[in-house]
């Protein structure tokens, strides 16, 4: 059976237009929200979509400065990420959600647990951490910069690598070339300002008194947020042991699908939809 997508937009309070993709179901349904990584869009979720029950609905959007939304130049910061995401809900009338998000989507994710947790019903955190390290602020401005001096597209090679294994990059290199074409299609200067939003994250004393269900998923070879990047993740939410996905680096939605549905099902079992209409 096909799904019903509808492509809408909405604003921000902030007046930011956001691009995004509503997937309906039938009331009751468990609903969920899907962020995207640092650099591409909404079809970060292309292979995890098809893969769900018809009776699951689907919030999937471009970030701003990303994709077909709006690209201020910032700065940004990740509680604004999340309260973009808030107003999206309230857009579309949903209470709350399960929330996944790879990446600096998982960033996002876990602000918005942390500033919404009354419209959280779970969170699935993805290749992603609390805290990128001492070290984030430079390393995240050094890559901006190289971005400003010499282009995007310079920094494709990195990037492929960096997001996936030899023999995946092998095996698809049409995903390569659609890729390739979303990150270097990027403005320069939301790209810095998002740089600079990871490199100052730090969500660590957010996640404490977190009690809504969560998941850490990381890829075996994540070369970007390691497996025990993960696992000290999952302690600070309470998420108990992060699943290592075997064979797979930094964007396992894209790599291994299945593993994300399988950690979303436990997240939607007991999460159906509290109703219409945004949190008092």
């Amino acid at each position: 059976m096909t799904r019903t997508m509808v492509d809408g937009e909405a604003r921000t309070r902030d007046g930011v237009r956001l691009s995004y993709t509503h997937m309906p179901a039938s009331g009751g349904a468990p609903r969920i929200a899907f962020v995207h990584s640092l650099a591409l869009d909404r079809s970060l979720w292309s292979r995890v979509i098809p893969l769900l029950a018809d009776e699951t609905e689907i919030l999937v959007y471009d970030c701003r400065g990303h994709g077909r939304s709006e690209r201020p130049e910032g700065p940004y910061d990740t509680g604004q990420f999340a309260d973009d995401l808030a107003g999206l809900l309230d857009h579309l009338g949903w209470r709350d959600t399960v929330v996944a998000g790879c990446s600096m989507g998982g960033c996002v994710a876990q602000a918005f647990s942390a500033r919404h947790r009354d419209r959280t019903r779970g969170a699935l955190l993805i290749d992603t951490t609390a805290w990128y390290g001492p070290n984030a602020a430079a390393d995240w401005a050094d890559r901006a910069a190289k971005a400003r001096r010499d282009g995007l597209a310079a920094l494709v090679p990195f990037q492929l690598t960096r997001w996936f294994g030899d023999a995946f990059r092998e095996r698809e290199p049409e995903l390569m070339e659609r890729l390739t074409e979303v990150f270097t299609a990027n403005d320069i200067h939301a790209y810095e300002a998002t740089c600079a939003m990871l490199g100052a994250a730090d969500l660590r004393t957010s996640l404490s008194g977190n009690t809504h269900p969560t998941a850490v998923l990381v890829g075996e070879d994540d070369r970007a947020t390691p497996p025990a990047m993960a696992q000290e993740l999952a302690a600070l939410t309470g998420a108990g042991a992060a699943t290592v996905v075997p064979g797979t680096r930094h964007l396992t939605p894209l790599e291994n699908p299945e593993a994300v549905v399988a950690s979303l099902e436990p997240l939607t079992r007991h999460a159906p939809a509290s109703g219409p209409g945004a949190a008092s």
